[in-house]
């Protein structure tokens, strides 16, 4: 006897009827995904808004909302220079080792510049940078002395025991001039410049500055900014 052969299925058996699904539309399909790129692009802005409103807040506030008459000391760098890149500023300690810019975020810095050797202006400088810091009270830990030495001299071990509570780093001076800029005429060195907890250079301060109306300037903008900023990074 020979073998049966299986018969031929029918169109009608449910193992062999299959569903076929169309493709959506080109057109559609790139709607779809202009859609999603679209939703992403709108994540990202808003994520970005609320880690810097903030700080914008604060400016506004101090800004803006402020008194009428009330004249600001500082002049507001408009718009704000961010601190630049690892490679593009090369930090380094005293001893050498490498500081990355980044590391400078999280506080305000009240920043000088000046070569390692010093001069009495200088050295004048450095001291109304400490008393600044100290006479902010409760609010000087929300504020770190920032020291660019912008040559390889030596820095005299008189001024080390002032600048222990400070950042006192070695910078070339062409790289802290793409960031900083002082008054037309003016050296580097003849400032203080503010810079936010973003690393944004915002504020400087005139020549030969008033330290009093410095420290009016810093104590308004702490006010401005404390239900944020804590002290700390």
């Amino acid at each position: 006897m020979s073998p049966q052969l299986p018969s031929k299925p029918s169109a009608n058996d449910p193992l062999v009827q299959l569903s076929v699904h169309s493709l959506p539309p080109a057109d559609k399909a790139r709607q779809s995904l202009d859609q999603r790129t679209r939703m992403g692009r709108i994540k990202m802005l808003a994520v970005w808004a609320v880690c810097a409103a903030p700080v914008v807040a604060s400016y506004f506030t101090y800004y803006v909302l402020r008194p009428q008459g009330r004249t600001n000391y500082g002049e507001l760098i408009q718009p704000t220079r961010p601190v630049p890149a690892d490679g593009q500023l090369v930090l380094t300690d005293l001893q050498g080792q490498r500081v990355q810019p980044n590391a400078l975020k999280g506080q305000w810095l009240l920043v000088s510049v000046a070569g390692g050797a010093c001069d009495p202006a200088c050295e004048q400088h450095l001291y109304q940078q400490r008393q600044l810091r100290e006479i902010l009270g409760k609010d000087k830990d929300r504020i770190d002395r920032v020291w660019l030495v912008t040559d390889q001299a030596p820095v005299r071990p008189s001024l080390l025991p002032a600048m222990q509570q400070a950042w006192t780093l070695r910078a070339d001076p062409a790289a802290v001039a793409r960031w900083l800029q002082p008054e037309p005429g003016q050296p580097l060195s003849a400032h203080f410049y503010l810079v936010d907890p973003r690393g944004d250079w915002m504020m400087r301060f005139p020549a030969q500055a008033d330290p009093v109306r410095i420290k009016k300037d810093l104590l308004r903008l702490m006010k401005a900014n404390e239900s944020w900023d804590k002290a700390g990074r």
